[in-house]
């Protein structure tokens, strides 16, 4: 059998293949820092791990549930919408996802004709560009500016010259971003949302990271800032980040109505239902404001200041993040690039990041700060070392 060449095109994802092979040096007795996975390594909120076992042990109702999501946990997420990005939002105007990783491609698989094409702002996380060709697009990547913000000049430029703009329906945005931390301005959102209504496209908002804000003004989701760009807006959210569930695979989309419920008909048809354990652990975790994430966004904070110091003392300039929980490194012109730089790293000092090529900046990499203080202090001792035998 032949697979089809859109599916041949996807190369999977580099930063699980780098874990694989960071686990498999450990299996092998190799004392190994992982820094490549972005899992926060604290324990899921209490409250929704109670829910989650309350009712399994009852074994009432975890039965499918309709395709969209329980009423219970559809409502909870039109208000958490509410109270976060402002505005009224119905049940209707939400959708349950086995993730935000499956919001993401449900919501392009909706929204993508055959051939049309969607902008990325580099640095750009290489599941965007992945999930637009699944769906039968193709991606138009801008550069970054030098700080890692979004080049929204080149966005304008591009979209006034017609025939470098032809078939482009949409644009995808990460703030804080994956992989520099980087969080969108309100004023850059407000140009954002401006530029696309003027040339009819739609945004695409991944707001994962959204509740991993340290310092200066909160992400402002393209949504809150007029009516205009919330009816061009879906945004695309879950539970692995700032409540630490990824086991939990639970997230959603919401948007306008006529998109949402798109997205439940081709969910009902292709992964039917989302787990009723983790939407009932969800719901738990909205509902109960758990006191645990308040505790995990104060230690990656301190985790984050010390990294970046860390960093640029052994030579690492690295922008600084205000949010997620990754720092994006400059390694300047190592030979072979950023993934030559991995691989040695890996194999020499036995530690796992991951190479900013992938996000389309060759000449970065990228560091999870979702890691202990020691284990942080034992990798910037490593990669000094792995430095200093390069000079």
């Amino acid at each position: 059998m032949e697979v089809t060449p859109r599916s041949a095109a996807v190369g999977g994802s580099a930063t699980l293949a780098l874990a694989a092979r960071a686990k498999a040096l450990a299996s092998e007795g190799r004392d190994v820092v992982n820094m490549a996975v972005g899992e926060p390594d604290f324990p899921a909120p209490a409250v929704a791990r109670r829910a989650a076992a309350e009712l399994l042990e009852t074994g009432q109702d975890i039965r499918y549930t309709p395709a969209a999501g329980t009423p219970a946990l559809r409502k909870l997420l039109a208000e958490h919408m509410h109270a976060t990005r402002g505005g009224d939002w119905s049940s209707e105007e939400v959708v349950v996802t086995h993730s935000c990783k499956h919001a993401l491609s449900s919501t392009l698989s909706v929204l993508i004709r055959e051939g049309q094409r969607v902008v990325l702002f580099e640095p750009v996380w290489s599941s965007y560009e992945a999930g637009i060709q699944i769906a039968g697009g193709e991606a138009v990547r801008l550069p970054a500016r030098p700080d890692l913000g979004p080049n929204l000049e080149a966005f304008a430029a591009l979209l006034a010259d017609r025939r470098l703009s032809a078939g482009i329906v949409g644009v995808m945005v990460c703030s804080p971003s994956n992989p520099s931390g980087y969080v969108w301005s309100r004023e850059e959102t407000e140009t954002l949302v401006a530029l696309v209504e003027r040339h009819d496209l739609w945004i695409l908002s991944d707001e994962i990271y959204r509740g991993l804000v340290y310092e200066g003004e909160p992400a402002v989701s393209p949504a809150s800032i007029s009516d205009q760009g919330r009816a061009r807006t879906v945004v695309v959210d879950g539970a692995s980040k700032v409540f630490a569930m990824t086991g939990f695979r639970i997230g959603f989309a919401a948007g306008p109505k006529n998109v949402i419920d798109a997205i439940g008909r081709v969910q009902s048809e292709t992964t039917g239902c989302p787990n009723a354990l983790s939407q009932a652990a969800y719901a738990a975790a909205l509902a109960g404001d758990p006191p645990e994430v308040e505790a995990m966004v104060r230690e990656f904070d301190v985790r984050r200041r010390h990294l970046i110091a860390g960093l640029e003392a052994i030579g690492l300039p690295t922008p600084f993040p205000r949010g997620a929980f990754y720092a994006f490194s400059s390694i300047g012109e190592f030979p072979g690039g950023s993934a030559a730089f991995c691989e040695q790293l890996l194999e020499e000092e036995a530690v796992a990041i991951v190479p900013g090529k992938i996000f389309g900046m060759d000449a970065y990499v990228r560091f999870s700060y979702a890691a202990s203080m020691e284990r942080i202090d034992a990798a910037l001792e490593r990669v000094g070392r792995f430095l200093a035998q390069r000079v």
